[in-house]
């Protein structure tokens, strides 16, 4: 049917309320306020920063140990303007774990993991203060508004359009409450939606901006933050910063763990997986609650309190797997053009220096009135002779070593480190997480009952998934798009033995009885009816547990998962991460 849709114009638009686009915002007001100081052609811009999190920060999580590198450019005065940390970095520790023992400490520290001079950082409280600084400067920042297709003309990004509200799980618009979704137009959009953002993942590929590039590496983090127990205080002060290696990741799984002392006797702790592991029936959330049972974590958590928990993917492909930053009409900053240091397990910092140096070019193009896909490309070579490109080219090669062997990713960064970040070759490419499920072992072994764990340390995902705040509206159209879903029953079956149900950290994905699947599995109609596999069982979704982090987006090994935004208001609520 044909919808009339509100068209909304703007001068910049930027989609998703991220470090990234908050700094864009914010300089590029600083640089307008500044010209106008000294200019009669005065400059104000209409910016608009659209998010999909009901509440900004809502869906922000992190480590985190910031570098102060990014922040000190945007506010030289950051700290006494009252910008939000846990604590300076005070200790540095780096803990090799076994099964039995642990080793290691301040003197074991590589260059690229020491900290001191970094804070620990609440990342949702950070893009909260930042959204406060750029509303005070005159940007209009909208939450709850999910951006849910590119607008184009021909090749030129026009805009995006809001996704539809008020339709029922089938499609079809619900009696009184549909509400078609503006289109909102500008002369320039910023996309920094985070990692595998569900418009630049097809925006890219259309425009041909990453013709060029490695294909991009990614690694999960599943997170918790607790409360410290008398014991637990003893052993972990505020300002401590660990980070552990091997236990329990198996041999050949990249990946490794940190805890971070936190303000209020809380403790940051999480484990990082990277997703190009091969054996389908690995579970990152499982690793995370066993990484808990060493007698290391017990002494800091036994006695202590679980606050919150959440999942993030991240990229870590590095430069040579970072798209073009532009094309016409549009740029991409932060976490969705790649702007992270694999080795230092950072990007923060770079995520809000590819916002300020897109906000020097757009402010460029609005003196000049000339927003061309010439001009815009100014922003590329802005990041080519900045601190940026120097940070990111010195570990262009570290990520890729690693999914060659580890011994070999241990000697290419040894040499990468008197190389000047190049190693053992110039140019190390690398495999998309999603090839390198083996189909020589299809992954067999049952999702863990819920009974492995104790609920004090350990959790199962659907207890963890309590402690995220994730909540969706039930009926509405799933957000999970399965687009060959017979598939699932097939083939994935019998190669792979539906690795969802195992790498996705929220129990969004379980095979299940037909009976059990009404109304939420793809292979289902209305009426319940449709094929089984040999098992008699079907692929369920559980989309209200969702909490946004893209793993199934990216490892699904036939890349029938579809990734989109829910209606606003949807996702997880993340507080403290």
């Amino acid at each position: 049917m044909d919808i009339e849709r509100e068209v909304m114009e703007q001068d910049v638009l930027l989609v998703g309320a991220g470090p990234a686009n908050l700094a864009c915002a914010i300089k590029l007001k600083q640089l307008c306020a500044k010209h106008n100081e000294t200019s009669e052609n005065k400059l104000e811009p209409e910016i608009s920063i659209i998010e999909k999190a009901p509440e900004i920060g809502h869906h922000q999580l992190s480590g985190a140990v910031m570098d102060p590198k990014g922040i000190s450019e945007l506010f030289p005065n950051w700290q006494e303007e009252g910008f939000p940390i846990e604590s300076p970095v005070v200790n540095d520790a780096m803990i090799e774990l076994s099964s039995q023992h642990k080793r290691g400490g301040p003197k074991f520290v590589p260059p690229a993991m020491r900290n001191h001079g970094k804070f620990i950082v609440s990342l949702n409280k950070v893009v909260k203060w930042l959204a406060e600084k750029a509303e005070a400067a005159g940007v209009n920042v909208f939450p709850g508004f999910p951006g849910a297709e590119m607008l184009y003309d021909g090749n030129r990004v026009k805009g995006v359009r809001v996704k539809d509200m008020g339709v029922d799980k089938w499609g079809e618009p619900k009696d009184g409450e549909f509400m078609p979704g503006g289109d909102l137009t500008a002369k320039v959009t910023v996309l920094g939606e985070g990692t595998r953002g569900s418009l630049a993942k097809h925006l890219i590929p259309k425009l041909k901006l990453d013709k060029d590039s490695n294909h991009q590496m990614y690694q999960i983090g599943v997170k918790e933050v607790w409360k410290l127990g008398e014991k637990g205080k003893q052993v972990l002060k505020k300002g401590d910063v660990y980070h552990t290696m091997n236990y329990p990741l198996p041999n050949g799984v990249f990946g490794g763990g940190w805890i971070y002392g936190m303000d209020n006797d809380m403790v940051s702790i999480g484990l990082v997986v990277g997703l190009d592991y091969k054996d389908a029936t690995l579970d990152p959330h499982q690793l995370f609650q066993r990484w808990k049972t060493h007698d290391f974590l017990k002494s800091i958590l036994g006695d202590g309190e679980v606050l919150h928990y959440g999942a993030k993917t991240i990229p870590d492909g590095g430069y040579f797997a970072m798209p073009k930053l532009t094309a016409d009409g549009v740029m991409l900053v932060g976490d969705t053009a790649g702007f992270l240091n694999s080795m230092r397990l950072k990007g923060i910092h770079l995520a809000m220096k590819s916002g300020m140096l897109a906000a020097e070019t757009i402010f460029e193009c609005l003196k000049d009135g000339d927003f061309s896909a010439e001009r815009l490309h100014k922003y590329q070579n802005a990041f080519e002779t900045s601190w940026a490109k120097a940070e990111l080219w010195g570990v262009r090669n570290f990520r890729q070593g690693f999914q060659l062997s580890e011994i070999f990713g241990m000697a290419n960064t040894a040499a990468g480190l008197v190389t000047g970040g190049r190693g053992f070759f110039k140019r190390l490419h690398s495999e998309p997480d999603h090839e390198l499920c083996s189909v020589e072992t299809p992954g067999t072994t049952p999702a863990q009952p819920a009974s492995q764990y104790d609920d004090k340390l350990t959790f199962d995902k659907l207890k963890d998934v309590y402690y995220s705040g994730s909540t969706h509206e039930e009926n509405q159209p799933c957000h999970l798009q399965v687009t060959k879903p017979d598939i699932c029953v097939t083939k994935c079956t019998i190669e792979y033995g539906n690795p969802c149900q195992h790498f996705c950290p929220a129990k969004v994905y379980e095979m299940m009885p037909v009976d059990e699947a009404k109304g939420m599995s793809p292979q289902l109609n209305r009426e319940g009816e449709g094929t089984p596999n040999a098992q008699g069982l079907v692929l369920k979704i559980n989309a209200s547990n969702c909490v946004h982090c893209k793993t199934c987006d990216i490892k699904d090994p036939y890349q029938i998962i579809n990734w989109v935004v829910p209606e606003g208001g949807g996702g997880p609520v993340y507080t403290n991460m």
